[in-house]
Parts: structure tokens; sequence; C-alpha cells
């Protein structure tokens, strides 16, 4: 028996998995962490500090920042929860406290459960709600959807995981990413020992995307030999907030049929679109459906969706989906069984998802109500974006372009030459530092550009317009008053 004193652990950070060691992931990084630290610090009563509470625009969290949920979802979901409501004896207790369209919902949903809501699911997620998915699909684009194309999943990043994990056979395999990224891409593409192939959104003209770029890109990677096999593409964007135009869509297509390219469709973000006269939503589904023959049949496409955006707000639930388009019949195959290996998606997120895609209509007793939330919520994201994105552009050397979509604002800040070397001297990047001052100074947590990706000696940060409407006032004169101070001091 090996005594105390030459015990030696059989799992150290030296010989983990160095994939593991690799992974970083900055919404919940350096900032996150601090902000979980001084947050306890204010539970724990101290005074010290300049602000009384934190406020994390990190990560798109609505109901974090006290976005109320949908009073539907949550009725039915309750019901769901426990069913002995819905039991003969006390039916007539849950009609006097629920609408009678939740009850026959919830009713719906239990019998589809065919067992309970405890138990495991089939492991390509319920087969009523990947129905009323492909339903849905096929109302938003005008063309059919398989439910058994149709995978449910715990969030849409479970999804986008299982798919890199697929891709990636070898450390050869590159994916095309956009820069600024979501950093899920380059964490998961870390822990696979995949290849990232950034392309750069052009910022001066609204974090447009240019195929060009995607060409140069493209050609780069494959002359250095890295195995390209997929186009990441997130729309409307994160950390940018664009939103794609359907001629720009279709050349995204193209190019992905000329270059035999998988197009990976992040959309979690599709109702989150705040101009949708100038720039409406459209699925890469139905661009690719209405494409010549030989392109429409032949590119593949997985897009994702996710109950944790849009006016749901449920990130805790974590459910989403994907759509599978021209895989080969032999790769569903796989994906079916690593699904199988999972066992079985978030039964509460897939429920949620089905409440997603089949909310209250119109005759509906809860639609009413539905629809005032629904759109109260979007109303109030797309002033607080506004607010936000015209509170930026009043800060000294801040210029930022608006959220066209998603949940985000990602300004940019020429800091001064004082600032930087200040950084250097900390060991930290430029935009940390500023990032880092800004949560000491004001409680305010935000991500520095460099967690995304940023052309070089540009400094950023991505911050949500989350916080509460009411609080706006006072959030906007925080960062107002330290980026004034900040700037004075470095000057």
């Amino acid at each position: 028996m090996a005594s105390s004193s030459n015990y030696t652990k059989a799992l150290t950070y030296e010989n983990m998995n160095a994939k593991v060691r690799n992974v970083q992931y900055a919404v919940r990084g350096e900032l996150a962490i601090k902000a979980e630290d001084l947050k306890a610090k204010l539970q724990q009563g101290d005074t010290s500090l300049a602000f009384k509470q934190i406020v994390n625009c990190n990560i798109g969290n609505p109901q974090q920042l006290q976005q109320k949920p949908i009073t539907f979802f949550r009725q039915v979901l309750a019901l769901i929860e426990y069913p002995d409501l819905l039991s003969e004896e006390n039916l007539p207790l849950a009609q006097k406290l629920f609408p009678a369209d939740v009850i026959q919902r919830a009713q719906d949903i239990n019998q589809s459960l065919g067992g309970a809501v405890g138990a495991y699911s089939h492991s390509q997620g319920i087969r009523a709600i990947r129905e009323h998915v492909a339903q849905f699909i096929a109302a938003r684009d005008g063309y059919p959807s398989d439910p058994d194309s149709i995978y449910l999943t715990t969030g849409a990043s479970g999804g986008v995981q299982q798919i890199l994990q697929m891709l990636i056979a070898n450390s050869q395999v590159g994916v095309m990413i956009p820069i600024p990224q979501y950093p899920l891409y380059t964490a998961s593409l870390a822990l696979y020992d995949g290849r990232p192939v950034p392309y750069y959104l052009d910022e001066s003209n609204d974090w447009g995307m240019d195929t060009n770029e995607l060409q140069q890109s493209l050609q780069k990677a494959r002359d250095q030999g890295v195995d390209v096999r997929a186009l990441v593409i997130i729309n409307p964007g994160n950390p940018t907030g664009q939103c794609l135009t359907k001629e720009n869509m279709m050349e995204v297509v193209e190019f992905c049929y000329q270059n035999q390219l998988m197009l990976l469709a992040d959309e979690v973000y599709q109702t989150n679109t705040y101009f949708p006269q100038q720039l409406p939503f459209h699925s890469f589904k139905k661009i690719l459906s209405s494409a010549r023959p030989e392109v429409r049949d032949q590119v593949e496409l997985v897009s994702f969706h996710s109950i944790s955006k849009g006016v749901v707000g449920e990130c805790g639930r974590r459910g989403g989906y994907f759509e599978c388009v021209n895989l080969d019949p032999r790769v569903m195959e796989q994906v079916y069984k690593m699904a199988s290996v999972a066992l079985c998606p978030n039964v509460s997120g897939q429920i949620l998802v089905d409440l997603m895609v089949k909310p209250p209509q119109e005759g509906d007793i809860s639609y009413p109500l539905y629809q005032q939330e629904a759109q109260g919520i979007y109303e109030s994201l797309k002033r607080r974006s506004q607010r936000l994105h015209e509170a930026f552009n009043s800060m000294e050397n801040v210029s930022c372009n608006p959220a066209q979509g998603a949940m985000y604002l990602f300004p940019s800040v020429k800091l001064p030459t004082k600032a930087i070397i200040a950084a250097e001297a900390a060991g930290k990047k430029p935009d940390d530092f500023y990032c880092l001052r800004m949560l000491d100074a004001t409680g305010v947590c935000v991500i520095p550009g460099s967690g995304f990706g940023q052309k070089d000696n540009t400094y950023h940060f991505r911050s949500t317009f989350l916080p509460p409407e009411q609080l706006f006032d006072d959030f906007i004169a925080k960062l107002q008053a330290f980026h004034s101070e900040f700037m004075d001091t470095y000057r």
C-alpha cells in the first residue's frame, strides 16, 4: 500500500488529455469567474466594492436578467411535471387553475411521452415533437421537412458538438468559422483536434460576409494541406448581430457546392431580427431548397435551433434540435448511433421545443396573453438594442454597428497607448485589461473581443442588451462614466 508521502495522483494537470487543456471558452472565462467571486463578496455583505450588484452581460441568458418566462409554457410544464393534477380526482382543481388549452396540451404531451417526464425518451427525441418541428420548418420555409431527419438535442450546442465530432476524423480536418465567432466552435475544434479555418467578417460593412474572403480563406487552408470539410455560418450573428440577405445566402450555398463543403447553419437567433422589413430572417433550408437542382440535391446542410434565445429564453432547460439535409444515409445511421450512446436529450427541453414550435394559435384561450408576452419581450429587446447602440457610439473612441439581430453588440474601442502599455505591464491583453477595469468599476461583466477573434490591433468587447429595461438608464450611465474616467486616466 502506498504511503501518503509518496502517493501520486492518477490524474494530474500534466498527464490529463492535452486537448481539454487547450479548450478556451471566453464567455465563461476569466471575466465571468471574477464576476462570480465579486457576486459572492456582495452576498457576504462586502461594502467596499464600487457597486451593489453584478450585471452579467457576458452571456445571452435572458431569464438571469429578469426576462419573464412565457406563461403558457410554464403552465404546461407545471402540469407535466406534476401529472397528478391531471388525474380524474384532481382535474376539477386543475380546471380552476389553468386554461382549458393548457390542460389539453399537457394531456397531449403526456400521451406522446408514453411514460413519464422523468423517463428516457427515444434517442432521436419524442416522435410527436419531431413531427411538430417538421411542421414548423415546413410552415416557415414553404418546403417539406422529414421528422426522421430531425434530432432533438440538449441545446443547440449539443447538436453542434455531435456533428463536429463526426466531421473531424483527424487533426488535418478543418472547419471554416467566422471571425468574430461564438467560442463554442473554437472550443469544440480544440477538443476534437480539428483545425479552425477563419474567415473575417467586414466590420466596415455591418459585419457583412464576402464570398471572396471565404474563397481566399479556403484556398489558403487547402494549400497548407488542411482537409477543409465544412463551413459554419451564424445567422443572425453572434457576437456581431448581423443578418444575411437572401442573395448573400445563395452565394454561400453555391460556394459550398463548388467547394464540396458541408454547411453548418447556426440559426438559434432566428426570431431576434430587429429590421424585419429590410432584413427578414431566411433559413438556409429555404435558400437551399430554392437553389438550382444540382445544388439543391447535393449540398449537405445541418441547421440548428434552440429554446435558449428568441423570446423563449429558456437557456437552463437545454432544448434544441438540428435538421439534416442531403447527408449520406450511412452517415445518418452513425448520427443515430451516437444519439443512442447519449441515451436521449433532456425531456423537459424537448417539451419546450414542442411549445416553441407549436405555441398558442389565434382563437386559443391562451393566445392573447401569449401574443402580448412574446411581442412585449421582442419590442423591449429591440428598444434596448437601439439604446445601447446609441450609448456606445456616444462614447469617446468607440464605434458600434447596430444589432440587426441576436442579443449582442460588439463595439470597437480605440484604446490609448498608455492603456495598452499598462495592460502589457499587468500581463493582460489590452481588451482584457479594459473589460476587467469595467467590471471593477461598475459590476458589469462583458467579454473581450479577443475571446471571439478580431483583426490584429483592434479591440472590441461583446455585451448583451439584456439588463431589465427599467434599469437601463442606470446601466448605461455606469458604462459611460467608467469609459470617460478610463480614457481620462490613460489619455
